[in-house]
């Protein structure tokens, strides 16, 4: 069971990776976009883990707080789509106490689907919906944190040597072939804080 204590100390460890990789992120960032990912990342989970305490029991609803702490310091495009996914797998899980691992990969595809459609982007474009897609495949054969982390890592290795087709990064194209989307990269060191890897 993935319940409300689970998620509190897992936003400790999040903030803990997040404070430990802002700098690699704003790098990877800077060389395809805006530079601030990890600036991003950074407030956004700290953020999180100062309501950590005070998250309800209610496992959709500490989601959704989840949601509102990173939104409210976080402006950036990629804030915007982790708190949207957020929403969709709160509304999921509102009620409960918790969920058991096999419900992870149908609420990637909830999170995935209202970020789809909040971001105007598709699958295949060398982004962090690929990242998700991929872990939702992953996890429905084999629900458990290392399968979340292989697929999160193969999936950031498999698009590496393709062209950004949507986001800030499709602007540079040919030149981010051989390069990791940065949304990408966040999110592989998202899973591994999460699940403790």
């Amino acid at each position: 069971m993935i319940d409300v204590p689970a998620l509190r100390a897992a936003s400790l460890r999040l903030r803990d990776a997040m404070e430990a990789e802002a700098d690699a992120l704003n790098s990877a960032d800077g060389a395809l976009g805006d530079g601030d990912l990890g600036v991003t990342m950074r407030r956004g989970s700290r953020a999180v883990a100062e309501k950590a305490d005070d998250l309800p029991e209610d496992f959709g609803m500490a989601l959704m707080a989840c949601a509102q702490a990173f939104t409210k310091v976080s402006a950036s495009s990629y804030g915007t789509l982790i708190a949207t996914g957020l929403m969709a797998a709160a509304k999921e899980t509102k009620g409960r106490n918790g969920i058991e691992a096999s419900e992870v990969a149908a609420l990637l595809d909830a999170a995935v689907a209202k970020m789809m459609a909040r971001g105007k982007a598709e699958l295949d474009g060398k982004t962090v919906l690929d990242s998700l897609d991929a872990m939702a495949r992953a996890l429905e054969a084999d629900p458990n944190a290392a399968t979340a982390v292989k697929a999160a890592e193969d999936a950031q290795a498999a698009f590496r040597d393709k062209p950004a087709t949507v986001g800030r990064a499709r602007i540079f194209a040919e030149k981010s072939v051989g390069m990791d989307d940065p949304g990408m990269l966040a999110m592989t060191l998202i899973v591994k804080a999460l699940t403790g890897r």
